[in-house]
């Protein structure tokens, strides 16, 4: 049971209650049945009107309920479309004091959404006008009685964003311009003449409208500033260079250049006035050292024609270089030339440094080349033998791919130009092929004589015996140790023994022994050695032992101590000559 209604039946029991009490009192006063009627008549409609009028209370209350649940369901409606939100739903078993309370504090929500919104809407809308009256631009296309939506207020929000953003690099843009303007006005010399350029370089700096078309001006006038000092700079530095190509044809002295240095930098009026007198002066003491000018000239028009490789053709073709009347015509024929060659060599000064640097590789490959051939290269210390080989195999590698990475520029060069690109009177690659052929001719020839001379010397070794070597401990295949070798002919000659050049055992010379058949006189050179074979050109013949000459034995000890020596003697080509006379 609920409380409400066990205090209802409280209240009808206090009720009944009263009325016992009121019959009690009136029996005890005595008070006739009528009057106690009566009495009780009134107990009831005052009571019943106390009643009524508590009902009617409360039946007032559901009706404001009701109009207030009417009411706040009209607003919301009105509010979901205003604000763009979806429609309430309501809770379809809930009591109608709590519909009323949902439906009134929902629409009190609402109502304060709708004035933040109206309110940021206004700041925002506050924020763009200042916006747009410094920028120039057009205010943000949004209706400001409407309540704006979520979207509209993010998108007004970046919107604001953006213009903070773009006034910040125009302001950024036009204080780094305004300082270029200033300083570009400063070496020009130049005052502001026009408003505008009173208004960027006089103004305050937020007084400045940054619209698009006052930037855009504002650019014109730097790059018209920018102009007409570049133009400036490339006149002072044509006569700077001028100056300089005249100081050194003319051979000016250090300090009067060193006089004129403040003038070598800037391009205000007053350097450039200096200049155009100086240019003047240099002039008129070339005319009167015309001899000494045109000297000058052609060294440096030589130092061009190095630079580009020419030929001896195509220095010949520029006659005038050999000519000996010096006059002005000359000096300008020189000058022409050389301003020419200068520009091809600015041009296309990539490629003909490319090419110098094959040269100067190529010049080091060659030196590590000889290097490598001279025997005094392994006395050296310090790691130098090893960084060289390193360096030799390096360019060995280095240069081919260059050289492959040139012709193809040279190609393209001469596809643009129409015509041969020359290096020293030959087309590039058919100037590289003949540096290599002419290398590979230069290693075969070195080969040849080295060959040549290693034969002599064993040819000299074997007529007239060799000097002592330090003998080598690597001892060869074969050999014998002391103990079981026979002793060797002590009586021969002071040379009667060589060294072979690569090995370092001994190679007893031919010693003469008397024949064991025949008269006194009749003797024979034997050379002590087997299997002695010669390549000549001749074919071989066989070599017998004369009959007055008997059979001996053959020492064992000399014959495979000297083996190293024979292996070494049947590679080397010797003249059938030499061995005349001699049994082998």
């Amino acid at each position: 049971m609920r409380k409400s209604e066990v205090l209802a039946s409280e209240s009808v029991a206090c009720l009944n209650q009263a009325l016992f009490q009121l019959r009690d009192i009136w029996e005890e006063i005595g008070i006739p049945e009528d009057q106690r009627l009566q009495r009780t008549e009134v107990v009831k409609k005052h009571v019943k009107g106390l009643l009524d009028m508590m009902i009617a209370e409360e039946e007032n209350l559901k009706e404001r309920l009701l109009k207030s649940i009417a009411v706040c369901r009209k607003e919301l409606v009105i509010l979901c479309k205003e604000l763009q939100l979806a429609p309430f739903e309501e809770d379809e078993e809930t009591t109608i004091l709590q519909l009323e309370k949902d439906l009134r504090t929902r629409v009190e929500v609402m109502l304060k959404q709708k004035r933040e919104r109206k309110q940021e809407l206004k700041v925002l809308q506050e924020r763009d006008r200042e916006m747009c009256d410094l920028l120039c631009t057009a205010p943000y296309d949004i209706d400001s009685e409407a309540v704006p939506s979520l979207a509209e207020l993010d998108h007004f929000r970046r919107h604001l964003a953006g213009l903070v953003t773009e006034k910040e690099r125009r302001q950024k843009e036009f204080l780094d311009t305004k300082r270029q303007i200033i300083l570009c006005m400063e070496e020009l010399e130049h005052t502001p003449d026009t408003s505008f350029e009173r208004d960027v370089v006089c103004e305050e700096e937020d007084a400045f409208c940054l619209s698009e078309d006052n930037i855009a001006a504002l650019k014109d006038l730097l790059q018209q500033l920018e102009s007409r000092r570049a133009q400036k700079e490339a006149l002072c530095q044509e006569l700077r260079s001028r100056i300089r190509v005249l100081w050194e044809r003319l051979q000016v002295p250090a300090e009067e250049r060193e006089a004129f240095a403040p003038y070598m930098v800037g391009a205000k009026a007053a350097i450039m006035d200096a200049l155009k007198l100086e240019v003047d002066r240099l002039q008129e003491l070339k005319f009167q050292n015309i001899r000494n000018v045109v000297e000058a000239t052609r060294a440096e028009l030589a130092d061009y024609w190095d630079k580009c490789f020419y030929g001896d053709e195509q220095r010949r073709a520029f006659y005038p270089y050999y000519e000996d009347d010096f006059t002005e015509e000359l000096l300008q024929q020189h000058e022409e030339e050389v301003s020419r060659l200068k520009q091809c060599y600015e041009r296309h000064q990539e490629l003909f440094e490319s090419i110098h640097k094959w040269e100067k590789n190529w010049h080091l490959f060659q030196e590590l080349e000889r290097k490598a051939t001279d025997p005094s290269r392994f006395t050296n210390r310090g790691g130098n033998l090893l960084k060289e080989e390193k360096l030799r195999a390096k360019l060995q590698k280095t240069l081919p791919k260059l050289e492959e990475e040139l012709k193809g520029r040279v190609e393209l060069w001469e596809q643009e130009q129409e015509q041969a690109f020359l290096v020293n009177g030959q087309r590039f690659m058919e100037y590289v092929a003949e540096q290599w052929q002419l290398h590979h001719m230069e290693k075969e020839k070195e080969k040849q004589e080295r060959q040549l001379k290693k034969s002599r010397q064993i040819e000299e070794e074997m007529m007239y015996g060799s000097t002592p070597r330090t003998p080598n401990k690597r001892r060869g295949l074969g050999f014998i140790t002391p103990s079981k070798v026979r002793k060797l002919n002590t009586t021969a000659t002071p040379n009667s023994t060589i060294r072979s050049a690569f090995g370092g055992s001994l190679f007893h010379s031919p010693t003469p022994h008397p024949a064991l058949s025949g008269g006194k006189g009749s003797r024979k050179l034997v050379v002590k050695s087997s299997n002695l074979q010669c390549s000549s050109p001749l074919p071989p013949q066989p070599v017998r032992t004369p009959s007055r000459m008997a059979p001996k034995s053959p020492r064992p000890g000399p014959m495979e101590h000297n083996k190293e020596n024979v292996a070494q003697l049947n590679r080397t080509v010797l003249s059938a000559r030499t061995f005349k006379g001699f049994q082998i």
